[in-house]
C-alpha cells in the first residue's frame, strides 16, 4: 500500500484516511474558482472573459439544440437564463421579420390572427437585449377568397 505524506494531499483531494472523501469538500463543490468581479480586470482579461462567455453560450445552445433529455434542457435553459440568455417563445405574438424567422405558414379565416405567430418551431435566444438567434416560426396566414 502506498503511503502518503500529509503534503502531496491538498485540501479538498481525497486522501488515504479518509476513505476517498475530505470533510473540506462540499457536495456541490465543483471544483470552479469563483471569477473576480468585471471591475477587478484588467481590460485585456475582461475582452478574453467576454470572448469566453460569448463560446460559453455558444456551446450552451449548441448542446441545447441537440439535448435528447427533457430535464437537460431546461437545466441548460435554466443556466442560461441565470446569466441574462433568455429563450424567445413568441406563441401569440405579432410576427417581425426583424426578431422572427418565419419557418410556415397555417391559412386561417379569422382575419384577427392574420400575421400572429401560431407556434415556435425552433426557440430563438436573447443574451439580455441583443439578439443571438431568431426563433423559427409558423405564422397564421388569412385564407385566399
Amino acid at each position: 500500500m502506498a503511503r502518503f505524506r500529509s503534503e502531496e494531499v491538498g485540501p479538498g483531494d481525497p486522501g488515504p484516511e479518509t476513505g476517498g472523501t475530505s470533510s473540506e469538500a462540499a457536495a456541490s463543490d465543483t471544483g470552479v474558482d469563483v471569477a473576480p468581479a468585471p471591475g477587478d480586470l484588467a481590460p485585456a482579461d475582461l475582452g478574453r472573459a467576454l470572448a469566453d462567455r460569448q463560446a460559453l453560450i455558444k456551446l450552451c445552445l449548441y448542446a441545447l439544440d441537440r439535448a435528447r433529455s427533457g430535464g437537460v434542457a431546461e437545466r441548460l435553459e435554466h443556466g442560461l437564463a441565470g446569466i441574462g440568455v433568455t429563450a424567445l417563445r413568441p406563441d401569440g405574438e405579432r410576427f417581425d421579420p426583424a426578431r422572427h424567422e418565419a419557418g410556415g405558414a397555417v391559412t386561417t379565416d379569422d382575419p384577427a390572427l392574420d400575421g400572429v405567430v401560431a407556434e415556435t418551431e425552433v426557440i430563438g435566444f436573447a443574451d439580455h437585449e441583443r439578439l443571438l438567434r431568431a426563433p423559427v416560426v409558423t405564422v397564421y396566414a388569412k385564407r385566399a377568397p
